[in-house]
């Protein structure tokens, strides 16, 4: 297959294309520079300016592109974290309308769609995304999809965890205390906190971009949700380090703002929509997650 591939410079978009091209699939780069190799295709998201044509049919275009989110929400970044997912998502639905064979358009999204802080409640697909600058962040993330949708393309928003990975930003930011003997639970940690392991993110994404049947929201996460004290106690298991420093919430949110809630709030995530059309994960727990990711 043949896939267009955006935010392919970030952790998720190396590791995705590597497994695609070592499979035998074609991967175009988007760029916002001028292209340095054949497989590389300039846009600038931010005008709308894609080449249709410079793409030559593609099966699948993906968008992986987004401003990190993990550090404090002032007015200016939050525009930024806004507008860096809604134009390139707006950009290539746009383009996947101007093509002749309708490609698939996938584009990740976020398990905080769904809000802040929703205790034990599980979350499938179904559920409603909720309140506050992150689940407005997703509606309008998704919706930039809808003209892609009418003109007859399968689109499908990944509504992913926390991507455990060696390289993954974020779980070298979760391991480092652990591996300095100062790691322990983020705030309460009875909150469930989802995850799944890189392996799994891109074996996920293959799946839905290889299945004309699964569509709409898809949740990435582990099909068993740990709360953060089991994630934390497996991750100190793993490396053979004390779990006994944990993290007050009042301090999270006073070095992290706002966003320190994506990190004390629950949300029990399922992958119903992976499950029911056949998907089976390599590392269903947080055990095996984390093995996965230090190995």
């Amino acid at each position: 297959m043949k896939y267009v591939l955006a935010g392919a410079s970030g952790f998720l978009g190396k590791a995705l294309a590597r497994d695609l091209v070592a499979n035998g699939h074609q991967v175009v780069r988007l760029v916002r520079r001028p292209p340095s190799t054949p497989d590389e295709v300039r846009w600038d998201p931010a005008r709308g300016d894609l080449d249709a044509g410079a793409l030559d049919d593609p099966d699948v275009l993906v968008n992986l592109a987004g401003a990190n989110i993990g550090r404090p929400w002032t007015p200016t970044y939050r525009l930024k974290i806004r507008e860096s997912r809604v134009s390139t998502t707006a950009t290539l639905a746009a383009v996947a309308t101007q093509l002749d064979r309708r490609p698939a358009l996938l584009t990740q999204s976020g398990i905080g769609g769904y809000g802040t802080d929703l205790g034990d409640r599980i979350l499938t697909e179904d559920s409603d995304l909720g309140e506050g600058f992150l689940s407005d962040v997703v509606r309008l993330w998704e919706g930039a999809l809808e003209p892609a949708r009418d003109a007859g393309s399968r689109v499908a928003a990944l509504r992913t965890g926390v991507v455990l990975g060696s390289k993954a930003p974020a779980f070298q930011l979760l391991s480092l205390p652990f591996r300095l003997g100062l790691g322990g639970r983020l705030g309460p940690g009875t909150q469930y906190f989802p995850v799944v392991s890189l392996t799994d993110w891109i074996r996920a994404v293959r799946h839905v971009a290889e299945n004309d049947s699964v569509s709409g929201p898809v949740n990435i996460t582990l099909p068993t949700p740990a709360t953060n004290l089991e994630l934390t106690e497996a991750l100190a298991t793993a490396l053979h380090r004390p779990c006994t420093v944990p993290v007050p919430a009042v301090l999270m949110k006073t070095a992290l703002g706002e966003f320190a809630w994506e990190l004390l709030g629950s949300k029990r995530a399922l992958p119903t929509r992976l499950q029911s059309t056949g998907f089976t994960f390599h590392h269903p727990t947080v055990t095996t997650a984390i093995s996965a990711a230090l190995a």
